[in-house]
């Protein structure tokens, strides 16, 4: 049976028509807004290559929760800019550093806010690189030390949950974290904090604005002898599978927008939570756009973040969040 019969148009007649037969749409618990949080006072400053995204100083950070609060968002991702970075990251598991002051300071503010820690050493590191260097003495290059860094990324994990973290986000990409990172959270009695496992990470040109938000670029070399190789697809797989054997509760793509199939092969593969994050240059191609007057920032925006939904994504990090937000209050 075909044409004339059979006509798509049909269910496509009226606004009503359509949402009745609408396969996926974007709520705002679907969302998750990451914040940003430095050290000093009164300091609410944009960050140049994210327009509408700011760093917050403790002080100021309140105007920002409540805000966030206010809009229906009930998690956020929490990352940390320090004062002071050495070889080892000392800051990232230091118990009065930024993030572990940071958390408890919005559970101050909102017991109810889910705080998901970022765990990495990236940002905490004078290197730039996301674990501790290793120079090989026999070939004169250097690299991360993947077990090194195990060590420090556990205790990462557990300065943060002891903090306050409902969740624990490692974003660093080597191997055997998750395992180590459960094992550690589970000797230090917090076996019922969850795991937000960065899965399937590539080694992406879409970080740039986010590296500018926490100084994090690498000071030499680049990421990709941990980070994935944008190129492959099956590799994804054996990733995300590794973090489930290792006791993962959420499985993450990142970058999304240019890695849909890659959310959708881990939404068929596996029965973990997908979550896609919608990264800084992503973000901030869209708000240029915009700004330029070239495209409709709601319109793309809604659009794109209903493509992550069809593609398997259960949540979604992005920094449109409260834009998202908003939108859904005035549609």
């Amino acid at each position: 049976m075909s044409f004339p019969v059979i006509r798509n148009r049909r269910l496509r007649g009226t606004a009503a028509l359509r949402n009745l037969v609408r396969e996926n749409q974007v709520t705002v618990h679907d969302v998750v807004q990451p914040v940003f949080v430095t050290f000093g006072t009164n300091i609410k400053s944009e960050i140049t290559s994210m327009p509408g995204v700011y760093h917050f100083s403790l002080d100021r950070v309140e105007e920002e929760i409540k805000e966030i609060t206010s809009l229906g968002i009930q998690a956020i991702l929490l990352f940390g800019v320090p004062e002071h970075k050495d070889a080892v990251g000392t800051s990232a598991y230091d118990e009065e550093g930024i993030v572990q002051q940071a958390t408890r300071r919005i559970k101050e503010l909102n017991p109810n806010l889910l705080i998901i820690a970022d765990t990495c050493l990236c940002q905490f590191t004078d290197t730039g690189h996301c674990g501790v260097i290793h120079h090989n003495p026999s070939t004169g290059h250097a690299d991360v030390h993947n077990d090194h860094s195990l060590e420090l990324l556990v205790r990462t994990a557990v300065s943060q949950a002891k903090a306050g973290a409902d969740i624990i986000a490692p974003s660093n990409m080597m191997d055997g974290y998750v395992h180590a990172i459960r094992s550690g959270l589970d000797e230090a009695g917090f076996e019922n904090v969850p795991i937000m496992a960065y899965s399937v990470k590539f080694a992406s040109a879409y970080y740039g604005p986010f590296r500018d938000a926490v100084h994090s670029a690498p000071q030499f070399g680049d990421r990709k002898t941990y980070q994935m190789d944008p190129a492959n697809g099956r590799e994804a797989l054996r990733e995300a599978e590794s973090d489930v054997m290792e006791g993962a509760d959420f499985l993450m793509v990142k970058p999304a927008l240019a890695y849909m199939d890659i959310i959708r092969l881990l939404k068929d593969n596996f029965d973990l939570p997908v979550v896609a994050y919608n990264v800084s240059a992503e973000y901030s191609m869209v708000k240029a756009a915009a700004l330029q007057g070239w495209i409709n920032e709601k319109d793309t925006v809604m659009e794109t973040m209903t493509s992550f939904k069809r593609a398997g994504a259960d949540i979604i990090l992005t920094y449109f969040a409260k834009d998202i937000a908003r939108y859904l209050q005035n549609r």
